[in-house]
C-alpha cells in the first residue's frame, strides 16, 4: 500500500539527510514535501522515506529517531556511509545510484591508468616549469599496452574498465566475490595473488567490512616496485599510511587516486611524488552522470510512493 501524502501539503513527505544539490532540488521541487532529518522532529517521527544526497553518515542513532522509516534513497553508488546492518534489522530498504555513474567511473579509471603509467601530470609540470626548453631530457615513462591489469571488483564499474583496458591490448584478470561465468578474464580468488601477477591493480569494488584495507602492505609488496595502484572505489579499500610508506620506500612503483580514506584530507606526502596522480573524488561527476542519477533517484521515489518495485535496490 502506498504511503499517504503529507497532511499539510498533500505531497509525499521525504526527509533529507542533508540539502540536495541544486540540480536534484530543481527536479524534485513541487513534487514532495521536504524536511530535515536532523532538525524536524515531527516530520522525523512520521516520515517513511529519507533522501541521502552525497555521502553523509547515516548511522543507527539517526535511524533510531525515525520509527516509521521504510526506505533510504542514496544518490551515490557506494553505500558504505549507511549502516546497512541497522537497515536490515529494521527492514528498511536502501537504493543507490545504480549504474548511473558506471561509464564515467570506468572512463576515469582508464584515464588514471594512462596518466600514471605515462607520467602525464609530471610531464605537464616539467613543461610548465620551463624545463623542456632548458634541458629537453624528460625521463621516459612506461608503455601501457600489453601490461597485466588486475581489477578488484568486476561489477558495474569494473566490467567496463576491463573492456576498455582490453581494447588497449592489456592482459586483464580480476578478483571478485566469486568467479563470473560470463567474464572472459582469468579469476583470482585472492587480491594478493592477483597483485602478484599484475603490473597495474585497479580498485573498483564496494567498501564493506570484508574489503576494508583489502590492499595492505602484503598486497603492495606483491604488486612490486614497478607496479601501479589505481583507486576509483573508496579510500578505505587501501591501508593509506602503509601505501604512503610503500611509495616512499620504493616498494610500490606508483599510484593514481581519486578517493582517500579520510576525505577531504589527502596525505601531504603524496603531493611531491611525481609517480602519483591525484584527483578529488570526481571520477563519477559529469553533467551526463548527474542527470542520470537524478533520474534514478526520482524514479525510486516515484516507485515507492506509487507502490511499484524500486529501480535500484541494494542487496542487504
Amino acid at each position: 500500500m502506498a504511503p499517504p501524502p503529507n497532511a499539510a501539503t498533500g505531497k509525499p513527505l521525504v526527509l533529507l539527510a542533508r540539502p540536495p544539490f541544486p540540480e536534484l532540488a530543481a527536479t524534485l521541487d513541487g513534487r514532495f514535501t521536504f524536511a530535515s532529518a536532523a532538525a524536524d522532529e515531527v516530520s522525523a517521527a512520521e516520515a517513511r522515506v529519507m533522501l541521502v544526497p552525497g555521502i553523509p553518515p547515516v548511522q543507527a542513532d539517526l535511524l533510531d529517531r525515525l520509527p516509521k522509516l521504510e526506505l533510504v534513497v542514496a544518490t551515490s553508488a557506494g553505500v558504505d556511509h549507511i549502516d546497512l546492518d541497522a537497515c536490515r534489522r529494521r527492514g528498511i530498504a536502501v537504493t543507490n545510484a545504480g549504474a548511473a555513474f558506471a561509464a564515467d567511473s570506468a572512463d576515469y579509471a582508464v584515464g588514471l591508468v594512462v596518466a600514471v603509467m605515462r607520467r602525464m601530470a609530471a610531464a605537464e609540470a616539467y613543461l610548465r616549469r620551463g624545463r623542456w626548453a632548458a634541458d629537453g631530457d624528460y625521463p621516459l615513462a612506461t608503455k601501457m599496452s600489453g601490461k597485466r591489469v588486475g581489477i578488484v571488483g568486476l561489477g558495474r564499474i569494473g566490467s567496463p574498465v576491463a573492456g576498455r583496458l582490453a581494447a588497449f591490448g592489456c592482459i586483464v584478470a580480476y578478483n571478485s566475490r566469486s568467479a563470473k561465468a560470463s567474464a572472459p578474464y582469468k579469476f583470482y580468488p585472492g587480491v594478493r595473488e592477483l597483485a602478484g601477477d599484475s603490473d597495474v591493480l585497479v580498485l573498483c569494488c564496494a567498501l564493506t567490512e570484508e574489503t576494508r584495507h583489502v590492499v595492505d602492505r602484503e598486497v603492495m609488496e606483491a604488486l612490486g616496485k614497478d607496479g601501479v595502484l589505481v583507486n576509483v572505489g573508496r579510500g578505505g579499500l587501501v591501508d593509506e599510511p602503509e601505501m604512503v610508506r610503500c611509495l616512499q620506500e620504493g616498494v610500490l612503483g606508483g599510484a593514481a587516486l581519486d578517493v582517500y580514506e579520510n576525505e577531504p584530507a589527502v596525505p601531504t606526502e603524496l603531493f611531491g611524488m611525481e609517480n602519483v596522480v591525484l584527483s578529488d573524488h570526481r571520477a563519477v561527476l559529469t553533467p551526463e552522470s548527474v542527470r542520470e542519477v537524478i533520474d534514478v533517484v526520482a524514479g525510486n521515489l516515484d516507485a515507492f510512493f506509487s507502490g511499484r518495485p524500486l529501480l535500484s535496490p541494494v542487496d542487504l
